[in-house]
């Protein structure tokens, strides 16, 4: 049947059939259709950055103001969809808002050796987070030197970080294993597991043709993603580190520890509720969508308290990050030029 069916198998006309393949080959491959079209990795990134806005919701209880139902509606979100750990987020982000920029004792200003916004951060300082010593080592030292000019490269691709701390945090079972929160780890595991089926197995290995292809996908979709890691940073990074002692209010801490960025309401869903940090520190329950309401009634606190009200526009803000890096680089290159200074005596 298939003899009356296809052409002739001779010579003749399967050669023809060949040169005609060859030709429509070419025609493929000047059309492009080989290319991976990179727009798919640009909307997974814009996905990934306004979803880890709504697992900051849900960490915070600040959607059904449920314990368990905002916890699920966080793990789906960060980690069925997001592959990052929820409970390892509010793990570290709580401890983030009771002592807010505390050299020793802050995860989110902890960056030895990459990173160091204090000096206080040069002298081999515990982390009570972590549970280590700090070391200002020769990497450290290396490091920091160069930080204004290594900090936007590294936040780039911060992303992978944060599988590591994840997955850290899930196979060391950090997390409760008791009472109301003990079963969430099972539901953690299962999003992890689902994350990287639908992603690195459906999307990378099953989907895309080569490695190349694979790898730029990768790069563009978490590119994409990496202002997210610029918005967390900036609103403490270029603020105060000091410790003012158990009398200092927490309203007066929050706010001297936290700077809010200036934007128009149209330009809200990009910032996802980053931009009002310090009022967001001051009531981390309060709804992101009520936030630029509850900023008026901060500001006027201030002025009654007399408390400065740290007010940036996103490039300013940006400046005085990169100027407080830039400050504690010098400060290592006077400490090792010291340091020289009394080994050669």
């Amino acid at each position: 049947m298939d003899s009356k069916r296809y052409p002739a198998v001779d010579v003749l006309t399967q050669q023809s059939i060949a040169l005609k393949y060859r030709a429509l080959h070419r025609r493929i491959i000047e059309e492009g259709l080989y290319d991976c079209n990179r727009n798919a990795a640009v909307c997974l990134g814009l996905t990934w950055h306004q979803l880890v806005f709504l697992a900051h919701d849900a960490g915070h209880m600040g959607i059904t103001h449920d314990y368990q139902f905002d916890t699920v509606i966080g793990i789906l979100v960060a980690n069925f969809i997001g592959g990052l750990s929820l409970g390892w987020w509010k793990r570290n982000h709580n401890v983030h808002h009771i002592v807010t920029n505390a050299p020793e004792h802050d995860p989110d200003i902890e960056h030895m050796p990459l990173f160091a916004v204090s000096h206080r951060l040069l002298g081999n300082l515990r982390s009570s987070y972590y549970d280590r010593i700090m070391k200002f080592d020769v990497v450290a030292k290396t490091m920091l030197k160069i930080q204004p000019w290594t900090y936007y490269p590294l936040l780039a691709f911060g992303r992978f970080n944060l599988y590591r701390l994840s997955w850290d945090y899930l196979i060391a079972r950090r997390g409760p294993r008791q009472g109301p929160g003990a079963w969430h780890w099972y539901l953690e595991i299962a999003g992890q597991i689902f994350f990287w089926l639908w992603f690195g197995y459906g999307i990378l290995y099953s989907t895309l043709p080569d490695h190349w292809t694979r790898f730029m996908f990768v790069v563009v979709s978490h590119l994409t993603s990496s202002p997210l890691h610029v918005q967390i940073v900036l609103s403490h990074f270029a603020m105060s580190t000091s410790n003012l002692g158990p009398q200092e209010s927490f309203a007066q801490r929050m706010l001297r520890t936290t700077m809010d960025v200036d934007c128009p309401p149209w330009l809200d869903f990009f910032h996802g509720g980053l931009q009002f940090q310090a009022i967001h520190h001051l009531f981390p329950r309060v709804p992101r969508h009520n936030l630029r309401k509850a900023q008026r009634m901060v500001i006027s606190f201030c002025k009654d308290t007399g408390i400065p009200y740290a007010l940036y526009g996103f490039v300013d803000g940006n400046h005085a990050v990169v100027g407080r890096l830039a400050e504690v680089s010098r400060q290592v290159s006077i400490l090792a030029k010291c340091q020289q200074t009394i080994s050669d005596i």
